[in-house]
């Protein structure tokens, strides 16, 4: 379709233009939003202008969502197509080949590389994609075809069920291309080898952006006894044996999750040092009575939306409290949140109330978010969701 042939939606005469111009999203009360901007086919590319006719650029539209229309490009003469995904595709894999020097990252960070609503993990050989908006999931064959043209890989995995394809109005999705995957899929990690499920797992399989929160606890668990609560598929425990801990328990609710964590303790010999236990996280902690030397709890987001947050910020404090109960004197404790509707500031004064209640004092050492394949859109502080702290303690 010539773009002077695509749907062109206008802003509400109401919204300055400053305030979407540039800005990846614009919403549903931002636009006209009359009965032809309704008919539009979700998923599909329109051109956005402002009332006075000036384009501000090409956008995947959903007149049933919040989020209607998710920036592509600010060139109107561009093609949205398997090259215009080519093309971004390649430049977000030039940076990782300088950031890293195995295969293993998120190659693909929704906004945050220019492409709203894609998620890509790559490893190795095999690529995850998750389309959350109807736009790349109707873009799917393009976006196949650009990361083929890319980088061959073996197998692509189309995955994706979470609540961001929900909000779009879309059912889950998943899909194999390629050649059939080895159950479980090895990966490595800071020098370390786990073992994980991309069809299966959460999410991609594995989560990438504690790359270096992991490495930063690993050093902490030398020598030392460790706990690692909400372990999944074993990425804190297992880098803290692979450091020289002298004992490591990891607990997760999935015993799917804990049967990976075993598989890559066999294929680095770490078993002897490591315990597995099936139990919610909350729960394990309260009924827990030893104590550890490093203590590190990396939930799942207590936030779905902005509304959870004081909900959410009350879960975090009594995490804090708990897991302080269970570190040693003179131990270490890490703590992380995922939610991105719950704020670094407010995410951290929660621990500090935490650490207070269970009558603890210590200092923070650390404090962090995601690797640098998570790249942050500078208009968009969602993209800058994750949360990691730790303290020494008393």
């Amino acid at each position: 379709m010539k773009n002077d042939q695509t749907p062109k939606l206008v802003l509400d005469s109401a919204v300055k233009p400053a305030a979407v111009r540039g800005r990846p999203w614009v919403y549903a009360n931002q636009l006209q939003m009359n009965a032809e901007a309704r008919r539009i086919v979700p998923g599909s590319v329109v051109r956005l202008a402002e009332p006075n006719g000036r384009l501000l650029g090409l956008y995947h539209f959903n007149p049933h969502s919040l989020i209607a229309a998710r920036l592509l490009t600010r060139n109107t003469d561009r093609t949205i197509d398997a090259g215009y995904f080519e093309e971004r595709l390649a430049r977000a894999l030039r940076l990782r080949d300088r950031l890293f020097e195995a295969p293993y990252y998120r190659l693909c960070h929704a906004e945050g590389d220019s492409l709203p609503g894609l998620v890509i993990d790559r490893h190795g050989d095999v690529l995850v994609v998750q389309p959350n908006t109807a736009g790349m999931t109707a873009a799917l064959p393009d976006i196949r075809a650009a990361l083929e043209a890319l980088m061959a890989p073996r197998s692509i995995v189309v995955a994706s069920d979470g609540p961001a394809r929900a909000s779009e109005g879309l059912e889950p999705l998943s899909a194999l291309h390629g050649m059939a995957l080895p159950v479980p899929l090895v990966i490595e990690e800071n020098g370390c080898r786990f073992a994980i499920d991309p069809l299966g797992g959460q999410k991609t399989g594995w989560f990438y952006d504690h790359r270096d929160n992991r490495a930063f606890a690993a050093r902490l668990s030398r020598g030392a006894s460790v706990l690692d609560a909400y372990c999944y598929a074993g990425g804190f425990g297992l880098a803290a044996a692979k450091a020289g801990a002298a004992r490591v328990t990891l607990v997760d609710r999935s015993a799917p999750a804990l049967d990976l964590v075993r598989t890559a303790a066999d294929l680095s010999g770490l078993n002897d040092c490591l315990e597995t236990v099936t139990s919610e996280g909350f729960a394990y902690l309260e009924q827990e009575t030893r104590r550890f030397d490093v203590v590190i709890a990396d939930p799942p987001a207590f936030a779905k939306s902005r509304k959870d947050a004081p909900a959410a910020l009350k879960g975090y404090e009594k995490l804090a409290r708990l897991a302080a109960d269970r570190v040693a004197e003179g131990g270490f404790l890490c703590l992380a949140s995922c939610s991105h509707n719950v704020l670094p500031e407010a995410f951290a004064e929660a621990t500090v109330q935490g650490l207070r209640a269970a009558g603890r004092a210590g200092r923070r050492i650390h404090a962090a978010g995601a690797g640098p394949d998570h790249p942050v859109h500078p208009f968009l502080p969602q993209t800058a969701y994750l949360k990691f702290i730790a303290y020494a303690l008393d």
